[in-house]
């Protein structure tokens, strides 16, 4: 065990955890270090540098996202499906704004494709099997759903639904009854 309990864990935990409060660009190997009354340089041998504790606060909201959404969606089909993936991102971009901007986070090719980023995918086409949708319009509607997603709850963190009617939840309802209507309907393309 380090001076201090730390640990490569410990540090991404509480970088995690400094993102949701202060915001996921603020969540520095400095700030870390602040927090737990060491030197940054002791946190070097845990993390090397900035990125390198940003990409494991990112692998680590992919992983926890991806474990909700499955829960979310499991035994589900069709539009109960749906809205039990688009809830449980909504729910935890709400309640870890600064996990959810990590997950957003790009990662190199190698820590892609070791990250819970595959597993979004396959969740995503599991909820798309209730619309029997074939390729390419699977990756196409995949890649829709996580643009409208990602996008509503972006703005809602931002505040931008705060100061208009109607309420931001009735929006939501309405824009997962209006993507089940487009995915049972989507047009088949050659």
């Amino acid at each position: 065990m380090a001076r201090a309990g730390l640990t490569t864990e410990t540090l991404v935990r509480a970088g995690a955890e400094l993102a949701d409060e202060i915001g996921f660009e603020h969540a520095t190997p400095t700030e870390l270090a602040r927090r737990f009354g060491v030197r940054t340089a002791s946190l070097y041998s845990h993390v090397r540098n900035a990125h390198d504790l940003k990409t494991g606060i990112a692998l680590l909201a992919l992983e926890e996202l991806a474990d909700r959404v499955s829960e979310a969606v499991a035994g589900r089909a069709g539009k109960d499906a749906l809205s039990a993936f688009a809830d449980a991102y909504r729910d935890y971009a709400l309640q870890h704004p600064g996990r959810f901007a990590a997950a957003q986070f790009r990662l190199d090719p190698e820590a892609a494709a070791a990250s819970a980023g595959p597993r979004h995918a396959q969740l995503s086409r599991a909820v798309l099997r209730g619309y029997d949708l074939p390729e390419p319009q699977q990756t196409h509607a995949v890649r829709l759903l996580g643009s409208v997603f990602s996008g509503f709850v972006g703005l809602e963190g931002a505040g931008g639904f705060s100061h208009s009617a109607p309420d931001a939840q009735e929006s939501w309802t309405a824009i997962l009854d209006a993507l089940d209507a487009l995915l049972r309907t989507w047009p088949a393309r050659s």
